[in-house]
């Protein structure tokens, strides 16, 4: 049996406490036993390690070795180059992974610093890390619970505990016995270590401390919860093993055939020479055929994306979370503030006997019922508005003020005119507010609360202005218009009043009843009106959204299907009954479960999991400490901006407005940089292809090298980096948010990538092996420049190509993409550097290399680049 199933009696025994607390011997005894109530560190893997890590992979291995043989033979600058490259992107990497690692530290700094308890039956104040279980701790207006407790004594006692249930409305807490079994959310005799007390007073024996918290439960689940690895980087990961391999057999291929043409050739050139020009070349194609810029290219890219995510509310935390939006098939989001407005607003109202469905905009059109449904509502009421136009108070009185301010003059104004003279604070027990005033005929007053026990106390009902006895008749109209509320997930409040005596200033409990009923008003928290077009937009992409709230059921089905997030044949369950679910009944019910209400964080994380299990990339929205392990658990874990500080940085992505809509924008971002990802590793490795496939033709048929080993480096440079970078600003394709979200294990040259990439790289080796042919003509060294300047010419002009998958570069605006138009245009620079006299000797370009072998090189190129946009516009009408 659960502590909040026991009398306090039952509890505070079972943890040998008494009424009057411990003694400060059991205290000593306790710690020794249980240590500080304190969250404990984990081990956390050494710096240097992760440093290491980072270069196992193989085709890091492969650049290191380059580099090193670089070394030996005395090019220090190709090496360093390459080493700073790979430092960089090993610094980056470690930093990300400590960033990771700080919501267990965000979640200790939320620990109260002090608390008061009662030991050795006086009241002392301690620090809250000296907390031990049954320890008697007192609470007020302010204080931050120290552990998990059982109420002893509540007066009026309010605890926010939001960061637990993400429900933003304090619970009223009671020392009552709950018999049923029952939800976080909903074990009102309970406080919860790290939530605040909004209201009251109240008195608690501890019942668990540090990791036995529910809070302590939650760092676990954290330091437990798996970091996923996005499809990107599973696939970058994948292809990068097998890319490192065949490169290194390639190479290894290359350098035995060269070395054995030159040891078994005729013996007249140098040996040692040739072999070490032999291996040089072999490492300059490991060098050009690996993109060791894509690391950082993809890095780019995507941060490209956060600035564009920036502008639609939503601020990335971790880079690869842009690409994983972009793969996204389920959304769980919450409802409260992220669906919803956030925000209590009086939807409707009742008043008997009454046809009028909105009141009406000229006050001196109200009858007498309407008049004090206003009136009611505003003075019996303890919220405001504050000069800095912030709402202070109960968020269903300030809803009902903004009720006053839509149809009146202002809720000030009323209250200007009838000042309070009495009250009766609302509390639990009593379910009422009542305040009084001096009306315009004699003092009233004035009456809110729950309708169930507004009904019995009402003797009297206000119908056209008169009083009348409440009959049973008429009294079932207003049940009747109360159930249709409570149908409707509408919240229900009451409105009575009483004369009193002329002269009366003061109240007593006993005045409340006898009471003349006047109406009903009902509200909620309504849907933001964008969502609606969201959740569409999100269905018709392939996007599953699916409602877990800690609210209760049949509101969470109300929003749901108001905004269409749930279909006539969608179920929703409780945490309640999740938790009896075995794996294949939920398995089973999984396609058919919409909403989720009053959910745990252990059901939170099963239900990311269920998703995970048919390899679904799964997003998760949330804001309080109790979503933590569900945001790191989820592929991507996106927090609330007004969210608190554990959930930020559990999180890989924070909404800044706090809104569903975002969501779905970001993953059209998330889309279109994937995207534009692809297209950067097309861009390189048709070029990369190009060049390879030459070199192999070269060796395979016994002909020159028809490059040297400082040309393909200095191609590197030129072609790698700006123009992919440059793709990756591309604008979304047409239809991007029509499309069904990838497959998780669809590779990186799926669909028409594999295609494009082996096109336009045989094409651009077609266009350089025959310019290859015309130079050889007139000499060998003549033969390197036409194969070089059409390389280079061919794998820039590539760019404009690449830039689309459907579309050709004319019809989406040869110019429209400026980052483009300036990567080839500095491409075209550099190259007109290696002609100038000064570097002709260093590049191996003749002299005797003219206008018009340019000219034939670049015709070549631009050829090839003509008929790969013919072959893809001919391929998409075919598709």
């Amino acid at each position: 049996m659960e502590f909040y199933q026991r009398s306090t009696a039952d509890v505070v025994k079972a943890v040998d406490s008494t009424e009057q607390g411990l003694s400060s011997e059991q205290v000593q005894s306790l710690l020794q036993r249980n240590g500080y109530n304190e969250l404990k560190d984990k081990e956390r893997v050494p710096t240097w390690k992760l440093f290491i890590e980072t270069f196992k992979d193989p085709m890091v291995v492969v650049l290191l070795a380059a580099a090193g043989v670089q070394i030996i033979i005395g090019e220090l600058v190709e090496s360093l180059i390459i080493f700073l490259v790979l430092l960089i992107n090993s610094i980056i990497s470690v930093v990300q992974t400590r960033k990771a690692e700080s919501s267990l530290e965000a979640l200790k700094d939320m620990s109260a610093p002090s608390a008061n308890v009662i030991r050795d039956r006086k009241k002392q104040t301690i620090e809250a890390r000296g907390i031990v279980q049954g320890d008697v701790v007192y609470l007020e207006a302010g204080d931050y619970v120290p552990a998990d407790g059982r109420v002893l004594k509540s007066g009026s006692l309010k605890v926010n505990e939001g960061m637990l249930t993400g429900e933003s409305e304090a619970v009223e807490k009671t020392s009552e016995v709950i018999e049923e079994e029952v939800a976080l959310g909903d074990q009102r005799n309970m406080v919860f270590s790290s939530s605040l007390v909004v209201y009251g007073r109240g008195e608690y024996v501890v019942t668990g401390t540090a990791e036995n918290t529910e809070v302590g439960k939650i760092a676990d689940m954290l330091s437990t919860a798996e970091q996923k690895e996005t499809p990107l980087q599973r696939k970058l990961n994948d292809f990068s093993k097998k890319l490192g391999l065949a490169i290194l057999l390639l190479c290894v291929l290359i350098f035995a055939v060269q070395a054995a043409r030159i040891w078994f050739g005729d013996g007249q050139a140098d040996t040692t020479s040739a072999l070490i020009n032999a291996l040089m070349f072999s490492v300059a194609i490991a060098v050009a055929a690996i993109p060791e810029a894509l690391q950082s290219i993809v890095t780019i890219v995507l941060s490209v994306g956060t600035n564009k995510m920036a502008n639609q509310h939503a601020i990335i935390r971790k880079l690869p979370a842009v690409e994983t939006l972009g793969s996204t098939s389920i959304i769980c989001t919450d409802k409260t503030g992220t669906l919803t407005q956030n925000k209590m607003t009086v939807t409707d109202y009742f008043l008997p006997l009454h046809n009028r469905e909105h009141l009406p905009e000229d006050e001196a059109n109200w009858d007498q019922a309407e008049h004090l449904l206003v009136q009611i509502s505003t003075l019996c009421n303890d919220s405001y508005i504050n000069q800095a136009n912030q709402e202070v108070g109960d968020p269903t009185e300030v809803a009902l003020i903004h009720f006053a301010n839509q149809h009146t003059d202002g809720y000030q104004s009323l209250r200007d005119r009838y000042p309070r003279i009495a009250e009766l604070p609302f509390d639990s027990d009593r379910k009422l507010m009542s305040t009084l005033h001096q009306m315009e005929d004699s003092p009233m007053m004035l009456v809110k609360g729950g309708p169930d026990v507004m009904f019995q106390r009402a003797s009297y009902v206000l119908v056209n202005g008169e009083e009348h006895p409440l009959t049973e008749n008429m009294l079932n109209r207003f049940e009747k218009a109360n159930e249709e509320f409570s149908n409707q997930a509408l919240r229900g409040l009451a409105y009575a009043y009483k004369r009193v005596t002329e002269g009366t200033t003061e109240l007593r409990h006993d005045y409340e009843h006898d009471f003349v009923l006047v109406g009903l008003t009902a509200m909620m928290d309504p849907p933001r009106e964008e969502v609606f077009g969201s959740i569409a937009q999100a269905k018709k992409a392939g996007i599953r959204p699916i409602m877990i709230t800690g609210d209760h059921k049949t509101t969470a089905q109300a929003i749901g299907r108001q905004i269409g997030l749930m279909d006539e044949e969608d179920i929703a369950v409780t945490g309640k009954e999740l938790d009896t679910m075995s794996a294949e009944e939920l398995e089973q019910k999984l396609d058919k479960i919409s909403i989720y209400a009053r959910v745990s964080p252990e059901n939170k994380i099963r239900i990311v999991r269920a998703w995970q299990n048919r390899n679904a990339v799964t997003a998760m929205t949330g804001d309080g400490v109790n979503d933590a392990p569900a945001l790191k658990q989820a592929d991507i874990g996106i927090a609330m901006g007004s969210g608190t500080e554990v959930a930020k940085d559990a999180s890989a992505m924070i909404l800044t407005d706090d809104n569903f809509v975002s969501i779905v924008n970001a993953v059209q971002v998330g889309r279109t940089v994937y995207e534009n990802i692809k297209k950067a590793i097309s861009y390189l490795f048709a070029g990369n292809l190009g060049a390879i496939l030459t070199i192999l033709y070269a060796v395979i048929f016994n002909l020159p090298n028809p490059f040297t080993a400082l040309q393909l480096l200095f191609i590197n440079l030129v072609n790698d980096s700006l123009p992919a970078i440059a793709l990756g600003v591309e604008k979304s394709e047409p239809n991007v948010m029509e499309r069904k979200p990838r497959p998780t294990d669809e590779g990186i040259f799926a669909g028409q990538t594999i295609q494009a990439v082996l096109t336009r790289g045989l094409l651009i080796a077609i266009a350089v092996t025959s310019s290859f042919y015309i130079g050889l003509s007139h000499s060998n060294e003549m033969g390197v420049a036409m194969a070089f300047t059409t390389l280079i010419l061919s794998r820039t002009l590539q760019t404009f190509a690449t830039r689309s998958n459907t579309q050709s570069a004319i019809s989406i605006g040869l110019f429209s993409n400026k980052y483009v138009v300036g990567a080839v245009a500095l491409g075209f620079v550099l190259y007109g550097i290696t002609v100038l006299p000064f570097a002709r000797d260093v590049f191996h370009i003749p002299a005797a290399f003219g206008l018009t072998d340019w000219g034939i090189a670049a015709g070549l190129a631009l050829g090839a680049v003509i008929m790969m946009e013919i072959v893809k516009v001919l391929r998409y009408r075919k598709g």
